[in-house]
């Protein structure tokens, strides 16, 4: 992949003043341009020092967050920004019942240049998106999306092996509650010999909507029921990726508990996938992670969430410089 220098002669358009709401709104040539700019900041961090003094990021979650918020926050404050953050809803008029309309037409109204939105409705971001008049970021918007963090996945699977192309993709554990699986299976339906499967009991399985973009697109997925079947399949796959079960999402608690612990990774796996397969998860964990891996070359996850601000640095400065 092309790297880009400081003296580049010129930026990527392609997210110039863009907002960023699905995975499914960019291309491979719009995720490549990302990457290259990612890099940049490890190579060259004084690059973006200072490079949107002028700029204001407004943080607005309505959910909890910890590597998205800081990560996002930092990076504004790298490149010279001035934040202004909504972190405990409580503490603000979103507890008095205001809606999310006025709650952006206010932020906006205060000079923001770009709004982050993590809100636990589904499409709140889109939502937002069609009443701003500046670029709005999907943070997480329920279960539906979490484009940013489909990005920085595809960035460390793109360091990690050198390419995406011909990746075989094996996600486990609550997909259908899971905005990181969705919106990374979208991302991949942009590059070439994507293999995926989707190992979880019918309950969690991935959403029809998910299914449906990937036959438009040919993209060959399957459906993993069977344990037995499925450490047949991790012999060969070039990543796991490990979800948490989202307890917050399920309609009903006492599913939860039915399928509480049913689906966990510990150092065993290593003895079933290849050497060089790598483990990635989004973070935070519970009990379906062994924290026994995290010494090991194939524990991908801390790399993946440091390098969400590799990542955030680029995209915030690709859409406001």
């Amino acid at each position: 992949m092309e790297k880009v220098g400081s003296t580049s002669p010129g930026w990527y358009d392609g997210f110039r003043g863009r907002d960023v709401i699905s995975a499914r709104d960019f291309s491979r040539e719009d995720y490549e341009a990302l990457f290259r700019y990612a890099d940049l900041y490890e190579e060259d961090p004084g690059f973006y020092r200072g490079l949107l003094k002028d700029c204001i990021a407004a943080l607005v979650f309505v959910e909890p967050s910890t590597r998205t918020f800081h990560s996002f926050e930092t990076a504004a404050r790298i490149l010279g920004c001035g934040v202004t953050a909504i972190r405990d809803p409580s503490m603000s008029s979103i507890a008095k019942g205001e809606s999310l309309h006025d709650t952006i037409k206010m932020i906006e109204s205060y000079g923001a240049s770009i709004i982050i939105l993590r809100h636990p409705a589904r499409g709140a971001a889109l939502y937002a998106a069609e009443i701003s008049r500046v670029p709005v970021i999907n943070a997480g918007d329920g279960s539906r999306e979490h484009p940013t963090q489909a990005m920085l996945d595809l960035y460390t699977i793109a360091r990690k092996r050198g390419g995406i192309d011909g990746l075989r993709i094996a996600f486990l554990g609550d997909l259908r509650f899971s905005r990181t699986v969705s919106s990374l299976s979208y991302a991949l339906s942009s590059f070439k010999d994507i293999e995926i499967f989707y190992i979880a009991p019918p309950i969690l399985q991935i959403r029809r909507e998910v299914k449906i973009y990937l036959d438009d697109r040919g993209v060959e997925y399957k459906e993993i029921i069977d344990m037995d079947k499925a450490r047949e399949i991790l012999r060969s796959v070039d990543v796991l990726y490990v979800t948490r079960l989202q307890k917050e999402r399920f309609p009903d608690p006492s599913e939860y508990e039915k399928l509480k612990g049913a689906y966990t990774v510990g150092p065993e796996i290593l003895s079933i996938m290849r050497s060089d397969a790598g483990i990635m998860h989004p973070l935070p964990r519970v009990d379906e992670l062994s924290p026994e891996l995290d010494s090991k070359p194939n524990a991908w996850y801390f790399d993946q969430a440091r390098w969400g601000l590799n990542v955030r640095v680029a995209l915030l400065s690709l859409i406001l410089r």
